[in-house]
């Protein structure tokens, strides 16, 4: 390869690189729990997963493999008077760390939408960085449980991650019969929608996306 093709596709590459490390890390501490988290926007979709919740590790495995976001969790949480405290706090420490790993929010794409179909069930997500959080949730389960973890908490995980990250976040299934692929579905979308949304644009990677000029976290947007 000539020396000015390799120049050129250095540049190349770095236009597709994120400025700095987008990395974030919180400890959150309660009587109820206490939970770690460490995650990388820009990683391979490794995780380390321990939740005491069997079947919500499985989901937070979904989302850091499908989304290529590095994702660490370990939570000791009160699993002896319900699983609550566990779900819902693990999706505030996920949403700040990753509202932490986008620092100024400069250079994302800042929207994704995803659709993940899992055998008969299809579902939809879209995301806005927008610090705005909100959830719209039309996901509905014929079952009270879902292996060890009760189906009303993933609704609940939903709302804790958006509102923590500071994310516009609709989530629907479409159809869908089967309780374990509505769920998984739900997560696999997310993952691919938030992928899409932190991307950065190297047409506008030195700029905000927003008319403002501003993206906060779950304080406020544009």
């Amino acid at each position: 390869m000539a020396p000015g093709v390799k120049m050129r596709c250095a540049i190349l590459v770095d236009r597709y690189r994120p400025f700095a490390m987008r990395t974030g890390s919180v400890q959150r501490s309660t009587k109820e729990t206490s939970i770690a988290v460490e995650l990388d926007l820009d990683g391979t979709g490794v995780y380390e997963i321990a939740t005491g919740i069997g079947f919500l590790d499985h989901m937070l495995e979904q989302l850091s493999r499908h989304s290529l976001i590095d994702l660490k969790v370990k939570a000791e949480g009160d699993l002896h008077i319900d699983q609550h405290h566990t779900t819902e706090d693990s999706g505030i420490a996920i949403g700040e760390a990753f509202s932490q790993a986008l620092g100024t929010r400069k250079g994302i794409t800042r929207y994704g939408t995803a659709y993940a179909p899992m055998d008969e069930t299809l579902t939809r997500v879209a995301v806005d960085i927008s610090g705005r959080p909100y959830l719209v949730w039309k996901t509905e389960f014929s079952q009270p449980r879902l292996g060890d973890m009760d189906a009303e908490l993933f609704e609940h995980w939903f709302h804790s991650f958006a509102g923590s990250a500071g994310i516009t976040l609709h989530c629907e299934t479409l159809y869908g019969r089967n309780n374990h692929h509505i769920v998984e579905s739900a997560f696999k979308a997310l993952a691919r929608a938030l992928r899409q949304a932190v991307e950065i644009d190297p047409r506008k990677a030195d700029s905000i996306p927003s008319t403002k000029g501003v993206l906060g976290g779950a304080a406020g947007g544009a």
